[in-house]
């Protein structure tokens, strides 16, 4: 397995920038303008742009990293150990990595899917008024965009890609064993089924540069954390001529000082007095959208919840909102006064029942 980043001269834990950075210098001294006639620097500078092109894209260097430090990748020179003699293929010389990375078919085998960028996703926080009211919130982050000058075709413009001798555009290559066809990405080509024979100067070929972006993104009412919103096309680069990613914004809730939320239902604690439990009352509630009056039933005991329809959360499909669940809440007097004492102890005198007669029964 070729090492990537031996080729640009950078170490494994480098960042972007500085794999960046190695590509550009590299690309300079190797370009084929530079070097007029000379196929080693030619060779070289296919080379150095195939490891950008991995190494340049989050999404293509993460699953890279990964087969890197495969065992299979490790073992062995040339990129892992072969077999051959009598394995359960035959007498099969074969490298492993073929194997594990490869697609099996009896036959030529099909052609790469096609490619796309990569998604990607960022977060933004917002107050919980802003959730229930919807808004529309900036961001701005660093990823690759098509080129401006080539268009992202990676060609120079008034320049074209021509087709791969090689792999004649299907951007693998097979290889007989045991009956099997093996197909791997074109090493002539790194699997675009094209070759860029003047690259673009601003890119190097690569159809994408990296820069700060800016979006408006709006938030739906109702949203709430984990909320995911979509903004199609807008992720990073895909490979020279194909589509962009899609960037995922990922909402994140602020807290309310009044409602807790239970799906599109939100819950406020409502105190009451003894009395108004006792006796039944109207009391005044707050909502999102000004006062409502609810009835407290008398006999009504501590966590009773009632149900204000329609006075939640608003659902993000637009239809409508959850409930206001008002759960009541008895507040007993920390200090009593003398008149409020001989009241109660009036109360306590007329009133004959045992609470606890439940206890020893």
């Amino acid at each position: 397995m070729k090492d990537l980043y031996s080729v640009l001269g950078v170490n494994a834990t480098a960042d972007a920038e500085a794999i960046k950075s190695a590509y550009r210098k590299l690309a300079r001294e190797n370009h084929p303008d530079a070097n007029p006639g000379d196929t080693a620097a030619e060779e070289r500078f296919k080379e150095i742009s195939h490891a950008y092109d991995v190494l340049g894209d989050a999404e293509k260097r993460s699953a890279y990293d990964a087969e890197r430090a495969s065992p299979f990748a490790r073992a062995g020179a040339g990129g892992g150990p072969r077999t051959g003699g009598g394995g359960p293929f035959g007498n099969i010389d074969v490298d492993l990595g073929d194997l594990f990375g490869s697609v099996f078919s009896r036959g030529g085998g099909a052609g790469p899917r096609p490619a796309r960028g990569a998604d990607i996703e960022t977060e933004v926080t917002i107050s919980f008024d802003q959730a229930m009211e919807g808004v529309t919130v900036p961001i701005a982050l660093d990823k690759r965009d098509a080129c401006s000058t080539c268009r992202g075709s990676g060609a120079k413009p008034g320049t074209s890609s021509s087709l791969c001798p090689e792999c004649r555009g299907r951007g693998v290559r097979g290889r007989e064993a045991g009956g099997f066809s093996v197909n791997r990405p074109c090493a002539n080509c790194g699997g675009a089924g094209t070759i860029i024979e003047t690259p673009c100067e601003d890119c190097g070929g690569a159809g994408s540069t990296s820069g700060r972006k800016r979006y408006n993104v709006k938030i739906p009412a109702g949203a709430k954390s984990g909320t995911k919103v979509r903004l199609r096309g807008k992720g990073q680069a895909g490979p020279a001529g194909t589509e962009p990613g899609d960037l995922f914004v990922v909402v994140a809730v602020g807290e309310s000082e009044r409602y807790t939320r239970a799906g599109d239902n939100l819950v406020i604690e409502v105190p009451i007095t003894f009395a108004e439990a006792a006796m039944g009352a109207k009391v005044e509630i707050p909502t999102l959208d000004g006062k409502v009056a609810i009835t407290v039933p008398p006999g009504s005991t501590d966590g009773r919840r009632l149900a204000v329809r329609g006075k939640g959360a608003p659902r993000m499909s637009g239809s409508g909102a959850g409930d206001l669940i008002a759960t009541l809440r008895i507040v007993v007097p920390e200090k009593l006064g003398k008149r409020q004492k001989d009241a109660l102890q009036k109360f306590a005198d007329l009133d004959k029942r045992d609470p606890r007669e439940a206890l020893f029964t």
